[in-house]
C-alpha cells in the first residue's frame, strides 16, 4: 500500500510539470505573441504567477526523484523534500487569491469567438489533453489543497519504525498550513477591502490609515469610557489586530461617526474591575474592565451597559492577542501594495456612490474548518448601531475553501 501512494505522489507530479509546462508553452508564450489580441496586464490577470510556479515545481520534482527508490518505493523517504520546500509553496497564495480575477478575464475574452478559436488552436498545437484553458488554470488551486490528503494517506501506510515516518508527519502538518495559510491570505484580503471602505466613510479621521497595522475586524460595539475627574464619554469602539479605533456618533445624525482616536493593544493588559467604588478613578462602576499600559502605567477605564457585554469584549481582547501571536507564527502578512490599493479603491468608491450598509443583525458565522485555529474565527457584531452612512463592517461570508475546490472539480483526478 505504501508502494502505490508513493508512485500515486509521483506519477501525478510528472503529470502536473507536464501541465504547467504546457500552459507556459502552449499558452503563455503564443499569447505573447500576439499583442493585439492581449495587453501585459490581462496576461498578468489571466495567467497569474504560474510560471514562478512551474519554475518551483520543477525544482520539487527534481529533489523528490532524487529520494525515489525506483527498486523497492516503498523505502523511499520523500518527507523531507516537502520540509525543505515549505515555505517555496507559500508562491501558491498570490495564484489562489488571482484566480477568480483570471476567471472573470477569461469568460469576458471567451464571448468572443475569436478568443475561444485562438485558445483552441493553441491546444492543438501544444498536443495537451481535450481540457478548457479554465480547466487548466483551476490545476494549481487543485494540487496545493491535494498535498495534505496524499500526504494523510501515505501516513496511514508508513509505520512509526519506518525511516520516514517523523518527516511525513511533519510534512503533512506543514502542508495543511500551507493550505490555511492560503486560505486565511485569501479571506483577509476580502477583509481589508471593507475596513478600508469603512475608513473612508469615518468623519474626521487622522493619523496613519488602520491598515497600516490591521487586517482584520475582532470586535464593535458601544461602551462608556470613564474619566478620572468622574466623567464620562459615550464611545462607540471598533476592536481591530494591533489597535482599537473609538469614534463618536453625530449629536444629530446618530448614522454618523467622527474620529476621536485609537489605543495601541500591543502595549496593553487587560484587567477586570470588580462591582462597587474603584479606588484609582474614586468612582462606583458596575460592568467595568480596564486596559493598562504596561510601559506607561496609563489607564483606560470601560464600563459595559450589561454583564455580557462586559463578557464579550474581555473575550474580544484577549482573542485580539491570541490573533496577533497566530498571525505572527503563520507568517500572515498583506503586502503594503494589498493595503494601498484597497485604501485606493475605496476612496475612489466614495467620491462615487458607495452608500452605507446599516446593521440588520449579525451575520452567521461560516462552517469552520477543521484546519487551523484560525479557521474557527468569526467576530460578533452588536445589532444595536446604526449605520446607514458608516460602511457596515462584518466578516464577509466566506465562499468555500480551496479544500472544497478539489472536490467539485477534478479534470486530473486519476
Amino acid at each position: 500500500m505504501r508502494t502505490n501512494v508513493i508512485q500515486e505522489i509521483m506519477n501525478t507530479e510528472r503529470v502536473y510539470i507536464k501541465h504547467l509546462k504546457d500552459i507556459c508553452e502552449g499558452y503563455i508564450r503564443q499569447c505573447r505573441k500576439h499583442t493585439g489580441m492581449f495587453t501585459t496586464a490581462q496576461l498578468s490577470t489571466i495567467f497569474g504567477n504560474i510560471e514562478d510556479i512551474y519554475k518551483f515545481q520543477r525544482k520539487f520534482l527534481k529533489d523528490l526523484e532524487k529520494q525515489y527508490n525506483k527498486e523497492e518505493p516503498h523505502l523511499s523517504e520523500i518527507g523531507s523534500c516537502f520540509l525543505y520546500h515549505q515555505e517555496g509553496f507559500a508562491i501558491y497564495s498570490e495564484y489562489c487569491n488571482n484566480h477568480p480575477s483570471a476567471c472573470v478575464e477569461l469568460s469576458n475574452l471567451m464571448k468572443q469567438g475569436k478568443y475561444r478559436h485562438f485558445f483552441e488552436a493553441c491546444r492543438l498545437l501544444q498536443q495537451m489533453i481535450d481540457i478548457a484553458i479554465d480547466g487548466f488554470l483551476l490545476t494549481p488551486v487543485q494540487k496545493i489543497c491535494k498535498y495534505p490528503l496524499q500526504l494523510a494517506e501515505l501516513l496511514k501506510y508508513t509505520t512509526q519504525e519506518h525511516s520516514d515516518y517523523n518527516d511525513i508527519k511533519a510534512a503533512y502538518e506543514a502542508m495543511k498550513n500551507v493550505a490555511c495559510l492560503i486560505n486565511e491570505r485569501k479571506r483577509r484580503l476580502e477583509s481589508i477591502d471593507k475596513i478600508a471602505r469603512w475608513q473612508v466613510s469615518i468623519v474626521d479621521w487622522e493619523g496613519a490609515d488602520v491598515l497600516a497595522r490591521s487586517s482584520e475586524l475582532i470586535h464593535s460595539g458601544e461602551l462608556t469610557k470613564m474619566l478620572k475627574q468622574g466623567k464620562s464619554q459615550q464611545r462607540t469602539f471598533f476592536l481591530f489586530d494591533h489597535q482599537l479605533v473609538f469614534c463618536k456618533k453625530d449629536l444629530l445624525r446618530r448614522d454618523i461617526l467622527y474620529y476621536k482616536g485609537r489605543i495601541d493593544m500591543d502595549e496593553m493588559e487587560l484587567v477586570d474591575a470588580e462591582d462597587g467604588k474603584d479606588k484609582d478613578f474614586n468612582i462606583s462602576v458596575k460592568n467595568a474592565f480596564k486596559i493598562i499600559n504596561r510601559a506607561t502605567d496609563e489607564v483606560h477605564f470601560f464600563c459595559a451597559k450589561k454583564q455580557e457585554d462586559k463578557k464579550r469584549w474581555m473575550e474580544a481582547c484577549e482573542n485580539e492577542r491570541r490573533r496577533v501571536q497566530e498571525d505572527k507564527e503563520m507568517g500572515m502578512e498583506i503586502s503594503e501594495n494589498q493595503k494601498k490599493q484597497a485604501m485606493q479603491n475605496a476612496r475612489k468608491s466614495r467620491h462615487g456612490k458607495i452608500k452605507g450598509v446599516s446593521y440588520n443583525g449579525c451575520p452567521m458565522p461560516p462552517p469552520h474548518q477543521s484546519l487551523h485555529p484560525i479557521h474557527q474565527r468569526h467576530i460578533t457584531v452588536p445589532t444595536s448601531i446604526p449605520q446607514q452612512q458608516v460602511f457596515a463592517l462584518a466578516e464577509p461570508k466566506r465562499k468555500p475553501s480551496l479544500w472544497h475546490t478539489i472536490n467539485k472539480f477534478t479534470p486530473f483526478k486519476k
